[in-house]
């Protein structure tokens, strides 16, 4: 999943990056916009984290839907 993917499919992903990272606030997610660069500065904000944590994080969530999303595309065959 690609960037300019994040970015349209936004309003959809914005629950599933707040369940993921509870501590940004409905602020924070409509400010991010789907950007990478600006979650990045809101992990680190909020979480402390560093910036290479804080992608290998988000790289890791965006691999994981993918991953589910990959799952919920190919239903298991009866």
């Amino acid at each position: 999943m690609n960037w300019d993917k994040i970015e349209g499919d936004w309003d959809t992903l914005k629950g599933k990056v707040k369940e993921k990272w509870a501590k940004l606030t409905d602020d924070d997610v409509k400010l991010i916009a789907g950007k990478k660069d600006k979650l990045v500065g809101a992990l680190k904000e909020r979480y402390g984290h560093a910036k290479d944590a804080a992608e290998h994080e988000i790289d890791s969530f965006i691999a994981s839907l993918r991953t589910h999303k990959d799952k919920d595309s190919n239903p298991p065959k009866h």
